[in-house]
């Protein structure tokens, strides 16, 4: 089930939240949040039931493992269970998310004829995977409290953040569900969630499916893109992403506070990072801090010499590249952010001496480069995208992506107000596609990102006005309803 869809916003979304704070109004507090977990659990069953039994026994699983971590075992036991426990959750991620890409590539190497059939990656396993390492490696490190099986369990699989993340931490979910205090409806968490909740819709509707367009249309004629519209074709996914993700985010974000819950925030402006360090402190932070805390200290971090710290930090970002797909696209983007990132760290007295706007500038290009790779479908097509760049053809953009770039929905509503004496569709192709894009580029860098509206949003009209007029032009545009690019991670 999408947040985006007409299904989740008028059924799910409103059933589930009478039926969980109408239990707790009666004080029956197990009850409501078994029933929020039974959503929970519905609302991932809906992609695909026959992946539901995946969850479930990873759920029960690991709070067993975690439940024998907490016995005062010998030190040689408990650090067996712990070996097992990590064994069988990454391999429970490889072998949905790997088994193909390394029989190919087996195949590939050694002329072999493995078969293996197609097997479809279970939605969410990278991040509730993830989020249950982290908690039976606290438990390993006696920094986890006995928690019951359902606040366990809903910790989980809470549906606002199973999907797609952020990869929560233990201490920062279960205490909320505990609190009774937030078992009772709150207007201003709940105006604030609405308030959210209609940004991400927002982004994501009306900015990243937008752009995803020309993405498509664009990586679908590669050989007949001019150097104009390889250029628009690579800034539309930078663009895409940014705010497909980010809208995520944001509904995410509602959603939890619906619920009385803070989910920790994931994406800060990440386009306003003047490094590439500063880049990984502000995209997807839950994922950052995760391979921080449980890689790459324990790798040693920084306190075995300059070269083993510049080894580990490269370890982390080419585990990020394999963790984010299964092809040789990903793995050469996570090197190149790691390659950057060591350089980075080498060169950081002589960097902070450039101008701030110099050092924003190279990243943003470098960030826009490297994410050619994590898009293309292969390496031989990132780089003919990118040598359609440097080619210095200009002989016009071609039609499809223009097109794309124009939406009926609005044009049809800047027609009628321009009643005949402005048109969009009037203006030329060299002329509209660099406006565009450089509005999206300008708002993803220079406006308000929507954390920093919660934290000063109060329920007045204006708020209202704003909340109701996103919902209402988004819910319109659901005619064709997209899944978020980090489902597919």
């Amino acid at each position: 089930m999408l947040f985006n869809s007409y299904v989740f916003i008028f059924l799910f979304l409103p059933i589930t939240l009478i039926g969980y704070y109408l239990l707790n109004r009666f004080k029956r507090y197990t009850i409501a949040q078994a029933y929020l977990f039974a959503a929970s659990l519905f609302f991932y069953a809906y992609f695909n039931i026959a992946y539901l039994w995946i969850i479930i026994a990873s759920i029960l699983f690991n709070y067993t493992a975690s439940r024998l971590l907490h016995k005062p075992y010998a030190k040689a036991v408990r650090k067996l269970v712990l070996i097992i426990a990590l064994l069988c959750n990454v391999g429970l991620f490889v072998y949905f998310k790997y088994s193909n890409f390394l029989v190919n590539n087996i195949n590939a190497v050694f002329k072999t004829t493995f078969f293996l059939e197609k097997i479809l990656l279970p939605l969410g396993i990278s991040f509730f995977s993830f989020q249950q390492v982290s908690y039976v490696i606290d438990t390993y490190r006696r920094e986890v409290p006995e928690y019951s099986f359902i606040n366990y369990a809903t910790f989980v699989a809470f549906f606002p953040q199973l999907i797609a993340g952020p990869i929560v931490l233990h201490d920062e979910i279960i205490p909320q569900f505990e609190d009774k205090e937030n078992k009772r409806f709150n207007f201003d968490n709940f105006s604030k969630g609405i308030y959210a909740f209609a940004f991400g819709l927002a982004k994501k509707v009306l900015v990243a499916d937008f752009f995803g367009k020309i993405v498509t249309r664009g990586y679908a004629n590669l050989n007949g893109l001019d150097s104009f519209s390889a250029v628009a074709v690579i800034l539309a996914y930078t663009i895409q992403i940014y705010f497909d993700f980010s809208g995520y985010c944001d509904m995410a974000t509602g959603l939890g506070l619906m619920f009385n819950i803070n989910i920790p925030m994931n994406f800060n402006s990440p386009y306003r990072a003047d490094s590439i360090n500063d880049f990984w402190k502000r995209w997807h932070m839950t994922l950052t801090r995760f391979f921080k805390r449980y890689l790459y200290f324990p790798l040693g971090g920084n306190r075995k010499g300059t070269i083993r710290t510049y080894l580990n930090m490269f370890i982390v970002f080419l585990v990020s590249g394999i963790w984010h797909g299964a092809n040789w696209t990903f793995i050469l983007w996570g090197m190149l952010h790691g390659l950057a990132a060591v350089v980075n760290r080498l060169l950081e007295k002589p960097i902070q001496k450039i101008p701030k706007a110099v050092n924003w500038l190279v990243t943003f290009v470098f960030v826009n480069i490297t994410w050619v790779y994590f898009r293309a479908p292969s390496i031989s097509a990132a780089n003919l995208l990118l040598k359609k760049v440097g080619a210095c053809d200009f002989s016009g953009p071609i039609v499809g992506i223009v097109n794309a770039a124009r939406p009926k929905f609005l044009l049809s509503i800047i027609d009628y107000f321009g009643n005949g004496r402005f048109s969009m569709a009037a203006i030329p192709d060299i002329i509209y596609l660099p406006i565009v894009l450089l509005l999206a580029v300008f708002a993803s860098v220079k406006l308000k990102n929507t954390n920093e509206r919660i934290d000063t949003f109060k329920p007045n009209v204006s708020g209202i006005l704003v909340t109701v007029f996103l919902l209402t032009v988004s819910i319109i545009s659901l005619s064709g309803v997209s899944e978020f690019l980090y489902f597919n991670f």
